[in-house]
């Protein structure tokens, strides 16, 4: 839907109608959760999930509802308790003390999200224009919230992995085989390419503005990285070789002591993970996951290979339908959230929408052009292009209508925590 077009009658019924289907989804993904679960914090990237549930609310309520000037806001201290990192608006509450918060509970924050709710939906049905730029401020709101539900099952996982009953997020049927076939490499000619968003539909600023660049003839993997090929890495001595690894990456696997992906553990000399069904026999067929931009690395070295730029990923991708296992899909089909466990893909390159965020060679810098917007929103995304790196096309805890070719994730290259993956290029 394009921004420039919603003023009153079928446009705004679809963004209000957008707006109730995504706030209701996040409760949803809450719904198999106790109270208690919803508390915990296991780490301090992690966030609660009533967390994530008032911080999305406070979001709308801050840059939409209280510029209305009828609007009481709902309780002054949530400004404090739910602001994430967005100076211009006020203090946050410290982030590796979220956990600490027993007050308000869950189902004050579900309170707080009906009146919310209401309050929106009655703003966007209002008779009359709907002034364009808060337009534009809610579809930032409704992407925002998709991250956060991502954020709600990657968090979650983390705190059930540290529990030692190992416990289940949802009970469904884990995948026991998938065969994507024998992987191949699709060739790419060089030239000059145009790469991010331009147009009305809607993206982040970080996707902008769209520009040239020359690339060279490069080769990309049509797989993703599978389970068992992370294994040969690990049983031909990955981990214990210093010359695979960029010197940041070998101190934390010295540090950390990494010896295989976020997840993954031996039982009676077999290989399980834990997933969001619970404990699982790893499946060597299934796309490898849970390993930081330093194991990508070194994985795609020991196969004399390396990891794509964006560039390189978005040009691949430019012609790929936006296609594959995601969180909605996954639910409504009561697959596993889980790497593979959905429909397997028939398009070549396979995968590259869904599954894994995949990790490129690309540090999270600005485009040539690029500006932050003016205001709290500036704030978004901008301030955090440093020592970051580009992920790229969603993964199984991503939905389907959040997802571009051009949209660009970004985490520091130790991060494991989160649904990445990798594909190969040359």
């Amino acid at each position: 839907m394009s921004l420039e077009t919603v003023r009153t009658g079928s446009d705004v019924d679809t963004l209000a109608e957008r707006f109730r289907s995504v706030r209701r989804f996040s409760e949803v993904l809450a719904s198999p959760l106790s109270t208690e679960d919803c508390a915990l914090q296991s780490m301090t990237d992690a966030s609660p999930t009533k967390w994530h549930l008032a911080h999305t609310t406070w979001f709308f309520e801050t840059f939409v509802l209280s510029e209305q000037p009828s609007y009481q806001v709902y309780d002054e201290s949530y400004s404090y308790l739910f602001n994430s990192y967005y100076n211009t608006v006020g203090k946050q509450f410290p982030r590796s003390q979220r956990g600490l918060m027993s007050r308000p509970g869950l189902a004050e924050i579900l309170a707080y999200r009906q009146h919310v709710d209401e309050q929106m939906v009655g703003f966007l049905t209002s008779k009359g224009d709907l002034n364009k730029r808060l337009v534009q401020v809610v579809e930032i709101g409704l992407h925002h919230e998709q991250q956060h539900q991502e954020l709600i099952l990657t968090d979650i996982k983390h705190v059930f992995s540290r529990n030692p009953l190992r416990p289940a997020y949802r009970e469904c049927a884990f995948a026991e085989s998938q065969d994507g076939g024998s992987s191949n490499w699709l060739e790419y000619e060089e030239g000059i390419h145009w790469i991010g968003q331009e147009g009305t539909d809607f993206s982040f600023d970080n996707e902008s503005p769209s520009h040239r660049v020359f690339l060279e003839s490069f080769g990309l993997c049509d797989q993703l990285v599978t389970c068992g090929e992370y294994l040969r890495f690990i049983e031909e001595g990955g981990y214990e070789r210093p010359e695979l690894w960029l010197s940041l990456g070998w101190e934390k696997v010295c540090q950390q002591g990494w010896c295989a992906p976020l997840y993954w553990y031996q039982r009676d000399n077999q290989w399980y993970e834990f997933s969001l069904s619970g404990p699982q026999r790893m499946v060597p067929s299934l796309p490898v996951c849970h390993v930081s931009y330093f194991e990508a690395d070194a994985f795609a070295r020991w196969s004399d290979a390396r990891l794509p730029t964006e560039a390189e990923w978005e040009v691949a991708s430019c012609d790929v339908p936006l296609q594959g296992n995601f969180v909605d899909t996954c639910w409504t089909s009561d697959a596993t959230i889980h790497p593979g466990c959905g429909s397997p893909s028939v398009i070549h390159p396979a995968n590259m929408f869904g599954d894994v965020w995949e990790w490129t060679a690309s540090p999270y810098i600005p485009y040539p052009g690029y500006a932050p917007p003016s205001g709290a929103l500036g704030e978004y995304n901008g301030k955090f292009m440093c020592n970051q790196y580009v992920l790229r096309g969603g993964s199984c805890a991503t939905s389907s209508t959040h997802i571009r070719n051009t949209y660009r994730n970004f985490f520091p290259p130790d991060a494991r925590w989160q649904f990445t993956g990798m594909r190969l290029c040359r």
